[in-house]
């Protein structure tokens, strides 16, 4: 009998995206160049905004966008504890202070609510990140923005043509994106910063190019957190793919909602006004009923790739105990809670009928329930 292998995710590219890296070589202008320019200006048409400014990942983003946005040591910012530790860590890099706020139980996201009772007379930004394709409630964070004269920053890493009320996200605050191979879309490596303020997008470009503002002339400290142009040739490629991959992952995810049927297994949850992207299929769990780890093991005895997305909240994480973070100093209930009970499924666009067949299959069977 064949082997059933479903991964978690799979990278998808072809021969488009080799011919444009061979394009590239032949050129012999491998660094930041045309090809970054280009893949700059198709998305910034795609999200619908002035400026788009690539880097070398996600975390650099992250890191030049709050640099940019002037967020320094004494500054608290605000954000989630249930996600990927880069969102909390490009805070610590500018020696400002992370906040941490709890999330809804059902969307995932940063909850407006909580935020409100986080913000002090330091508090100068907000990182709301848009978790597993599912965007944050962004009217409301805005509203809390304008009402306390707060910058938002959209963590777009999970995200990619993710839509709010009919706009994409990125076009709201400063977007983050990130170009990991697991993404929506991949440059191997790679990140982006979305903004219409062209003061902003200026400091960008400096920050990530040695503070360089023409040839061996630098006027700020900068870095070296340029895209190069191989990168950007496959992200040119892979962003004209981008809606087709995003329809075939909600194509997937809406089967598994339809077929799933195990008591004690909860599908996800999309608000009605968001276009959901469905970066990661993320289930919820009652421990009452099903043992995750039990479940876990199962599903991989059985050729279904699966994973926690995230295990452990960062507030818990052990460079966070050792900054001084408790559960009791940061009060985040929920993001605890959904730590021990999510648990992430196949629903990047490879799978096949008979792939999402089987995985139906075999969940629905677990522990004998039909």
């Amino acid at each position: 009998m064949k082997k059933i292998h479903i991964p978690i995710a799979k990278p998808i590219t072809t021969n488009e995206e080799l011919k444009a890296i061979e394009e590239v070589l032949k050129s012999g202008l491998l660094a930041q160049g045309k090809a970054v320019g280009d893949f700059e200006d198709a998305f910034s048409d795609y999200i619908g905004v002035k400026n788009s400014i690539a880097v070398g990942n996600g975390t650099i983003a992250l890191d030049i966008a709050l640099k940019a946005l002037g967020i320094k040591q004494g500054d608290e910012v605000i954000t989630t504890p249930f996600t990927f530790i880069a969102s909390a860590n490009s805070i610590l890099y500018q020696n400002a202070k992370p906040i941490f706020a709890d999330v809804d139980d059902k969307t995932f996201n940063i909850n407006p609510d909580e935020v409100r009772t986080k913000i002090t007379g330091k508090t100068k930004a907000i990182i709301g990140v848009h978790l597993f394709g599912h965007p944050f409630d962004i009217k409301a964070m805005t509203e809390i923005c304008e009402e306390n004269n707060l910058l938002l920053i959209e963590d777009c890493a999970q995200a990619h043509g993710a839509e709010y009320y009919g706009q994409k996200v990125g076009g709201f605050g400063t977007g983050c994106f990130s170009f990991y191979p697991t993404k929506n879309i991949t440059t191997g490596e790679g990140g982006l910063i979305t903004t219409n303020d062209t003061r902003a997008a200026e400091l960008c470009k400096l920050l990530r190019n040695h503070g360089q503002s023409s040839k061996y002339y630098h006027t700020i400290l900068g870095y070296n957190y340029r895209m190069t142009d191989i990168q950007a040739a496959i992200g040119i490629v892979q962003l004209k793919k981008l809606d087709e991959f995003n329809r075939k992952r909600v194509l997937n995810a809406e089967y598994l909602n339809r077929h799933i049927k195990l008591d004690g297994l909860e599908i996800p949850h999309k608000e009605r006004n968001v276009r959901h992207v469905y970066h990661q299929y993320v289930v919820k769990i009652d421990k009452d009923l099903i043992n995750r780890d039990e479940f876990a093991r199962y599903l991989t005895d059985n050729g279904i790739g699966c994973a926690i997305h995230y295990p452990l909240p960062i507030h818990r994480q052990p460079l966070y105990r050792d900054l001084g973070y408790t559960d009791e100093n940061v009060n985040c209930p929920v993001a605890a809670r959904l730590a021990e009970a999510v648990l992430s499924l196949p629903v990047h666009p490879l799978l096949t009928g008979e792939d999402l067949k089987y995985t139906v299959e075999i969940i629905n069977n677990f522990g004998g329930i039909k």
